[in-house]
């Protein structure tokens, strides 16, 4: 049965680019209908656009990850780019020129890890803004910055949010699934009490699966790739005390749903 959805992963990213032909061949044996690659900044939202047009399950998805956490994450090479400076409108108009090509805004959202940033929460309003404009899917990184994230969405009138690996308290999560927004269960679920428990709280209705690839592995000595979010769907099962098919197939409702 290939209904697997994989909502999140950076193909482009170093450690799977160099072998993405077989990590389509993996996925597709899986049972991976449709993989969702991020762009995280203008390098990286050109190589998720050659991606989608090279592999047919493969969607391309355009967005700018929080700048300053990113620079960080460029300079202690957990994620090898140039650090170049860009112009956000540029790329904003990138997108919009791009926008029959893309699925999704993503992956953007605010990163405050490093405290709170005026930046970050200029570009993002930006973000929600090109989302509502083009009536597409928003996808949020909201790294210690869940509650402020929750509150800058709610004055949008895009419905279709989907809150990406999201590590807000009990409260937050169900203010998430209140507003009919969407969750999801990083493959890392198989060992995260924190995962396991926003899918045995948020609605069927509400969920979607991830692998994050090549980050969060559900296995400790394997980097992580889309055929791995397999293992998010058997948790979900799990969890729910459901069939696996069962899971599949309500998941991917919720694809057609937001993503259709």
């Amino acid at each position: 049965m290939n209904l697997f959805v994989d909502v999140h992963a950076h193909l482009d990213h170093p450690l799977l680019i160099n072998k993405i032909d077989e990590i389509i061949i993996r996925a597709k044996n899986a049972g991976l209908r449709h993989i969702i690659t991020n762009g995280i900044n203008p390098e990286t939202n050109r190589k998720c656009l050659e991606l989608s047009k090279k592999y047919d399950i493969v969607e391309c998805a355009m967005g700018l990850y929080p700048r300053s956490a990113l620079k960080k994450e460029t300079e202690t090479g957990e994620y090898p780019l140039k650090t170049e400076d860009f112009d956000i409108d540029g790329e904003i108009e990138f997108i919009k020129k791009n926008k029959n090509s893309i699925i999704a805004i993503s992956e953007v959202g605010l990163d405050f890890v490093n405290g709170e940033d005026k930046q970050q929460i200029e570009d993002f309003e930006k973000m929600i803004k090109l989302a509502e404009e083009l009536k597409k899917p928003i996808v949020v990184h909201s790294r210690k910055a869940e509650l402020k994230c929750i509150e800058m969405l709610e004055s949008s009138k895009n419905r279709k949010i989907v809150m990406h690996c999201f590590s807000g308290k009990k409260s937050l999560v169900k203010r998430v699934a209140d507003n009919g927004w969407f969750l999801t269960a990083p493959t890392i679920v198989v060992r995260s009490q924190q995962f396991q428990e926003i899918a045995k709280n948020a609605p069927i209705s509400q969920l979607f699966c991830e692998t994050d690839s090549p980050y969060l592995s559900p296995y400790k000595e394997q980097m992580n790739e889309p055929a791995f979010v397999v293992e998010s769907y058997r948790k979900i099962a799990e969890i729910k005390g459901m069939d696996i098919n069962e899971v599949a197939s309500n998941i991917y409702m919720n694809w057609q749903k937001v993503f259709g």
